[in-house]
């Protein structure tokens, strides 16, 4: 500060130039470092000389970005790679969960691009595995994304009255051809032809265990039944007509149970291998999980994946044996990632002023991962070998 003051008085830059100059050499000798005015160090900052450079900001988005490098880097750093049992379950939950809880709009787009047949009367849809048909919880759900699904059928005209109603819904976790109506003249038309059995519905099913005999007619009612236990809860049930004599030699008539609905199933084994079957099931009656109990109960051989009427008097994941388990690449433990494997495969419509209507759904892909590891083959390849 004496410096500039004496360079100031003198007036004399170029003197007081080396006067400065010489105090900085003498500072540096000593250690010290000296003191310079606020428009000096401003100066110095901006020198072209300077190390002193001003930082670019960071914006929030590469800020985020950096973030999640970072995570993505220190959690690849700590978890080991998957085996072969864990990037077998990963597979399942994406082939099987991919649109569980996704926004209406993706899966009303989902819909739209796996159409199968459609005119000026119904709809036939590829529904997909794990998504109901309705949710009266607010969910996400086929009912709930029909008004989205008709603007796009529609071209997103703005003023379109069409409209999709569901019509012979599937349950939530069976996949496949799923028809729905444009009206409700249409709907009373085709619950008209299905209750006097004109309307075909066929089902692909992989069983545990193998059918005996290997095409039939399983002809008993269904009634839902409380389950007693440390977990109480209600399933459907075999109501038979017929029981064994006390000698065993033949079945007696006894009394039908009133609250038993009619279940009736065809059923016919397509291909068997590795202590699994490939079924075609065609249900002649609309009882509910009628297939499910009549291939449990009726037939000791549950569906695969089926882990509600895997068990009667219990609610845990369905036992399988060794052999299954490892040809399916699973263990034990990790079953209950296992999805149902009942299909809607194909549906057939009598038709008025044209030919009948019949759609065959495609298989989702954790079906066909199914059956090639189980080596059962549909039957076009089979009739090829």
């Amino acid at each position: 500060m004496n410096s500039c003051r004496r360079i100031a008085s003198t007036g004399d830059w170029s003197s007081g130039l080396s006067l400065l100059l010489s105090e900085v050499k003498t500072c540096r000798l000593l250690g010290t470092t000296p003191s310079l005015s606020r428009s000096q160090t401003t100066a110095a900052k901006h020198a072209p000389g300077s190390d002193t450079r001003e930082k670019p900001r960071l914006r929030a988005m590469d800020l985020a970005r950096k973030v999640q490098q970072e995570k993505t880097q220190t959690k690849a750093a700590v978890e080991p790679p998957l085996s072969g049992q864990q990037r077998r379950v990963v597979e399942l939950k994406r082939f099987s969960q991919q649109l569980q809880n996704v926004h209406p709009n993706v899966l009303a787009k989902h819909l739209h691009r796996n159409v199968l047949y459609q005119d000026k009367d119904v709809v036939i849809i590829n529904k997909p595995y794990g998504v109901p048909v309705r949710d009266d919880s607010g969910a996400t759900s086929i009912s709930s994304v029909l008004p989205v699904l008709s603007k796009l059928m529609d071209g997103m005209k703005i003023r379109s009255n069409s409209q999709l109603l569901p019509c012979l819904g599937l349950e939530k976790e069976t996949a496949g051809a799923l028809l729905l109506v444009r009206s409700e003249e249409v709907m009373e038309h085709i619950l008209n032809i299905d209750r006097n059995n004109q309307l075909q519905k066929k089902y692909w099913v992989v069983t545990v265990g193998v059918p005996v005999p290997s095409e039939g007619v399983i002809d008993i009612p269904i009634i839902e039944r409380k389950v007693t236990g440390p977990q109480p809860h209600y399933k459907m049930a075999l109501s038979p007509v017929f029981k064994m004599n006390d000698a065993g030699d033949g079945v007696t008539k006894v009394r039908a149970n009133r609250q038993a609905q009619s279940a009736v199933t065809r059923y016919r084994v397509l291909d068997s291998s590795s202590g699994c079957s490939l079924v075609e099931l065609q249900p002649l009656t609309g009882a509910k999980h009628q297939m499910r109990v009549h291939m449990a109960f009726g037939l000791a051989c549950p569906i695969l994946g089926d882990h509600k009427y895997s068990h009667w008097s219990k609610l845990a994941p369905q036992k399988l044996p060794e052999r299954v388990l490892g040809k399916l690449g699973l263990e034990q433990s990790k079953i209950r990632y296992l999805p149902l494997h009942l299909h809607a495969r194909q549906l057939t419509l009598p038709g008025t002023s044209q030919a009948d209507i019949s759609v065959s759904c495609p298989l989702p892909k954790y079906f066909t991962q199914t059956l090639s590891r189980m080596h059962l083959s549909l039957p076009d390849e089979k009739d090829q070998k």
